[in-house]
C-alpha cells in the first residue's frame, strides 16, 4: 500500500477557486503560511532524523503537501515527513472532506466527530516561520504576515489522520488548530493559529497521553509580545506565486 501526496497538477483547479477566493473559509481562518527553512535547519529545531525533502517556501496553501513532525507511537522518537493539509476522517466516504477541515477549531476540537479521535492520539506539530490573514478595508483587503518577534521558526498545534482513498492508496492528511486572536492579530482577524510553546512540543507529540483538559491547556493565543506583524503585497493571494517577495514588507496601500 503506498502514500499519496497530491501533485500541483491535482490540485490546480482547487488551487484558482482559492486564489479568487471562492470558498470563504480560505481567508476567514489560517489558510496561508510561510515556512522559508531548508530541511537541515528544521531536523537541528525539531530534533527528527532524515526524512521526506524540503525546500523553502513562502506561501503555503491548503491540499499541498506540508511538512509535519510526529511521534512514533511505541517509542519518543520523531520523524519528519510530508502530509496533505485539509484532513480527511479514516470515516470519511470522498476526499471533499478535507477542503472543509484545514482548520479545528480548539473551543470544539475534543467533541467534533472529525477531529476527537485525531486529538486524542494523532497529533502533530506543523513547522512554519510566518503566517498571514487578510485585513478587510472599505475598499479591498490587504495582506499581512505574522513572525515571531526574533523570526524564528515555530510549530502550529496540528492533528491528523489516515483514510484509504478509492485506489486503495493510503491517504495522510492534517489540520492546524485555531484559537481566538491574541490583541496583535485582532486587529486584522478574531482567529489565529494555534502556536506552541517548545517546552509543550513532547506533551503534545506523545500519542500515548490522552488527558483532554491538560492537551486543551495547550490550545491558547501566543503571547502578544513575542509576535510581530508587517504588511505584505497581495501577491500572496495567488496561490500561483510562491517566492520571497510574498513575505517581503509592503508599503501600506489607500484601502481605508
Amino acid at each position: 500500500m503506498s502514500i499519496f501526496l497530491p501533485s500541483r497538477g491535482n490540485v490546480a483547479a482547487w488551487e484558482e477557486n482559492i486564489s479568487e477566493c471562492r470558498f470563504p473559509y480560505t481567508l476567514s481562518m489560517c489558510g496561508r503560511y510561510r515556512l522559508a527553512r531548508k530541511k537541515e535547519i528544521l531536523a537541528e529545531v525539531f530534533d527528527v532524523g532524515n526524512g521526506d525533502d524540503w525546500s523553502p517556501r513562502y506561501n503555503i496553501a491548503p491540499s499541498q503537501s506540508v511538512p509535519v513532525v510526529r511521534q512514533d507511537a511505541t517509542r519518543p522518537v520523531r520523524s519528519f515527513s510530508l502530509i496533505r493539509w485539509g484532513l480527511i476522517p479514516f470515516w470519511a466516504k470522498d476526499a471533499k472532506a478535507g477542503y472543509k477541515m484545514i482548520n479545528a477549531r480548539a473551543e470544539t476540537i475534543a467533541d467534533k466527530p472529525a477531529f476527537r479521535e485525531p486529538f486524542q492520539s494523532r497529533r502533530c506539530l506543523i513547522p512554519a516561520d510566518g503566517f498571514y490573514e487578510w485585513a478587510q478595508y472599505s475598499k479591498g483587503k490587504s495582506p499581512f504576515c505574522f513572525t515571531l518577534v526574533n523570526d524564528s521558526v515555530f510549530a502550529f498545534a496540528g492533528i491528523w489522520d489516515r483514510w484509504i482513498n478509492p485506489e486503495r492508496e493510503l491517504v495522510e492528511t492534517c489540520s492546524i488548530i485555531t484559537t481566538s486572536a491574541n490583541a496583535l492579530v485582532s486587529a486584522i482577524h478574531d482567529r489565529m493559529p494555534v502556536i506552541l510553546e517548545r517546552e509543550n512540543y513532547d506533551i503534545w507529540l506523545d500519542p500515548g497521553f490522552r488527558k483532554v483538559e491538560p492537551l486543551l491547556d495547550l490550545l491558547m493565543p501566543y503571547r502578544t509580545d513575542s509576535m510581530r506583524q508587517h504588511r505584505v503585497s497581495t501577491r500572496v493571494n495567488s496561490v500561483q506565486n510562491d517566492d520571497p517577495a510574498c513575505a517581503e514588507e509592503d508599503s501600506p496601500q489607500m484601502l481605508f
